[in-house]
């Protein structure tokens, strides 16, 4: 196996925020590009990443399963710069990850057995669709952040309302015309602690779309030209806010 990446910048900043999730993970290899999905350690959330084929200069790859430590992959992936350009090749139990910039630059990971079983993205139906601007949707977690530590997801009336309660409250509410919303009236409540945390991969796409239900999982979807990010949320179920 051996590929390789002219912008890898943008895999430096996924591999950061999914070590905000998980310490270790299988990273598949196949034909038809490189593949995360992992389960945090809770069971509360899911991510799934993909780069396709397509966003490397040069893919040379059977079918392979990778076990690393995220933390030593994210400290060597942060040594990449504004115009690095990232080889990584197996060599027997070791990722060879060549940095490329001014001068080469290689490091050798250590490649991890990982016991627990793969994971899948789970089919679910969601009764409810909103795609808005990242920026907006950023704005609106950070703002319930200031007055509790979980929010709700309404629709209601053709709306959608992201709405945080403690002593104080805060909200905001988007219609069609910030948002395309194609949903039925429900609410979901959920943790801000990982809404926060997925937040920052809002920041590589100008559209986030999630979809909910109620009482549902949240799914949240991050596209770009050279990458998908997915997460996965529970709700909470609770009596009251």
């Amino acid at each position: 196996m051996l590929v390789k990446l002219e912008n890898p910048l943008l895999l430096s900043r996924v591999i950061d925020i999914i070590s905000e999730l998980v310490t270790e993970v299988k990273i598949k290899i196949d034909p038809n590009g490189l593949k995360i999905t992992a389960m945090d350690p809770a069971n509360v959330s899911m991510v799934n990443f993909m780069l396709p084929k397509s966003s490397f200069s040069s893919f040379e790859a059977g079918s392979e399963v990778l076990g690393i430590n995220l933390d030593s992959l994210k400290k060597i992936l942060k040594r990449c710069s504004t115009g690095s350009s990232l080889i990584i090749e197996k060599q027997d139990n070791l990722l060879n990850i060549q940095i490329q910039d001014k001068i080469k630059r290689t490091f050798n990971l250590s490649l991890i057995e990982i016991e627990s079983e793969e994971k899948e993205m789970p089919n679910l139906e969601f009764s409810s669709v909103v795609e808005l601007d990242s920026s907006d949707f950023i704005d609106s977690i950070e703002d319930c952040m200031v007055v509790a530590d979980a929010c709700s997801f309404i629709i209601k009336d053709g709306k959608f309302v992201i709405e945080a309660r403690g002593l104080n409250s805060a909200m905001s509410e988007f219609s069609s015309d910030e948002a395309k919303i194609t949903a039925e009236n429900c609410k979901s409540r959920y943790s801000l602690e990982y809404l926060q945390k997925f937040v920052k991969g809002s920041k590589l796409s100008e559209k986030t779309t999630l979809r909910f239900a109620d009482d549902h999982p949240l799914r949240m979807d991050i596209k770009n030209d050279f990458l998908e990010l997915s997460f996965l949320l529970a709700p909470r179920v609770e009596t009251d806010d």
